[in-house]
């Protein structure tokens, strides 16, 4: 199967520093509207959706391929091989950050930089460790998307997005949430969600940006010092923003955060 056809892959701009920009869990490519294209006069921006998501190629889903993130790091390691890019800066929103995280350990030799947008490596409470959710109380919001995918969506993508954000970005939020198949979904959410990677991240020899919103219930505040301390040649930027979409109810902050990053890069390259 064609990997472009395969991962709806777009690309436009110009540059010597391509800039992959990958989705979170119920969203694709097109959430990354309003901060792509503010890097275009100066690096390749390529999007792609994951596998089961927006225009992927849902024939391609695999349901013992994607049971975990590996199934997807393996994807990203697969399409950037495939593309024949300078290393590249990607950009990984949500599950999507730790997906970038897999595929650096493993081919390092395909990234310049990560940035870690609303990312964690682990979304449950754990002694000292500040996730989220309490272990119980996620598999209860689990266990609501497994009976109506739709009433879950309904209920959750207004507290994800944060209260400041514009009502027509909910909607498109949501919009974006009832495109994914159920089933898909339910497999995707528990794949993210009851995952921990913490014990992996010391093996990130890539330099990385992380950027966390200051509320953000699904990966807060706490996460982003927690990444921060544990990831070397990392940088952290907390945003003062509420949600969990950053680049959607704050593009303008997110855009400045990563360019300040690439000039950095930049000085001394």
């Amino acid at each position: 199967m064609d990997i472009f056809r395969r991962h709806h892959v777009s690309s436009y701009g110009s540059g010597a520093r391509p800039l992959v920009f990958s989705h979170g869990f119920g969203t694709d490519q097109h959430a990354w509207q309003y901060v792509a294209p503010a890097f275009a006069a100066r690096h390749r921006v390529v999007l792609f959706d994951l596998v089961g998501a927006g225009d992927s190629d849902k024939t391609a889903y695999d349901f013992t391929r994607y049971g975990t993130l590996e199934g997807y790091a393996d994807d990203l390691v697969t399409l950037l091989r495939t593309l024949q890019l300078p290393k590249v800066v990607y950009v990984g929103h949500s599950v999507s950050g730790m997906i970038g995280v897999l595929a650096a350990i493993r081919a390092p030799e395909l990234f310049e930089r990560l940035v870690l947008l609303a990312a964690s490596p682990c979304y449950v409470n754990d002694g000292d460790y500040l996730g989220g959710f309490e272990h119980a109380d996620l598999e209860e919001l689990l266990g609501f998307l497994d009976r109506d995918y739709r009433a879950w969506s309904d209920t959750m993508v207004p507290n994800l997005v944060g209260g400041d954000m514009r009502p027509e970005l909910v909607d498109e939020v949501l919009a974006s949430f009832s495109r994914v198949d159920p089933a898909i979904a339910r497999q995707f959410a528990r794949a993210t969600f009851l995952s921990d990677y913490r014990s992996q991240l010391a093996q990130l020899r890539v330099p990385s940006l992380i950027i966390q919103c200051a509320d953000d219930s699904v990966a807060p505040a706490e996460v982003g010092h927690y990444l921060h301390e544990k990831l070397a040649g990392s940088t952290l930027e907390i945003l003062n923003t509420t949600g969990h979409y950053p680049h959607l109810n704050a593009p303008v902050a997110t855009i400045s955060c990563m360019e300040r990053y690439l000039g950095t890069i930049r000085a001394s390259a």
